[in-house]
């Protein structure tokens, strides 16, 4: 019998349902970080854990996977948030299971920047007692900077799919403020990121996702970070491949 914390954030721990179907052979299992989730599962500790890794690598299939295991929409937004444009997710959220923290509370939220617009709409359609932004009359960052300040305000647990797509470099800088916030007050927060700003975020967990699988790393050991940094030290070594 485990211990009993009743601190613990959200979620605690992902892992796969027993004889959840899926053919360790097809998409989305094929893919080396799903395949170890689904074998070894993901704990997740308190605070910020950011996934970070290449087109392709798998990384925004588990934020959207675990998000859905964790009761939230696959196009995004709160526990309550029921749209759906055209379904496209995996199914992977079918698949896993979250064991949720003691003590802890079951609000959520998933920030995904590109099903948001039906997101808007959504809130558009079904008003409730609140009065909402009208995040149809504002640009993509403007409407993301309206969510942070009107949904991220209570503990649970977030989930965010490159958030920093829709973000100039000091809106990115707002966001880290914004889930620094949030963690103060016991929130919980899993993003996929391309950002080398946004994953300098103190104090944060960061997994480099690849060939490799998951694998917990540095800031400064990151591919990403290594890249950025050699490309603005002389870019026109890195364009002289591209364009020849």
């Amino acid at each position: 019998m485990r211990d009993v914390d009743f601190d613990e954030p959200p979620v605690v721990h992902v892992s796969a349902r027993t004889g959840h179907g899926l053919d360790p052979e097809d998409w989305p299992a094929e893919i080396p970080a799903v395949a170890q989730l689904l074998r070894r599962g993901l704990e997740l500790p308190k605070g910020v854990t950011f996934l970070v890794g290449e087109n392709g690598s798998g990384k925004s299939t588990i934020v959207e996977a675990v998000a859905m295991a964790y009761g939230l929409s696959p196009e995004g937004g709160s526990v309550g948030a029921r749209h759906s444009t055209r379904p496209s997710e995996s199914p992977l959220g079918a698949a896993l299971q979250v064991r949720r923290g003691l003590g802890s509370g079951r609000w959520g939220f998933f920030l995904r920047a590109e099903t948001m617009h039906g997101y808007y709409t959504y809130l558009e359609e079904n008003p409730g007692t609140l009065r909402e932004p009208r995040f149809h009359e504002m640009s993509h960052g403007e409407s993301f900077l309206a969510v942070l300040r009107t949904r991220f305000d209570t503990p649970g647990f977030y989930c965010l799919d490159e958030p920093e797509a829709a973000l100039s470099f000091s809106s990115t800088l707002g966001l880290i403020a914004a889930l620094h916030d949030l963690v103060s007050d016991g929130g919980q927060v899993l993003c996929a990121t391309h950002s080398p700003v946004l994953a300098a975020m103190p104090g944060a967990t960061i997994l480099e996702v690849g060939e490799w699988g998951l694998r917990r790393t540095t800031w400064d050991e990151l591919e990403l970070v290594q890249h950025w940094k050699a490309y603005l030290d002389a870019p026109g070594r890195y364009l002289r491949h591209v364009l020849d």
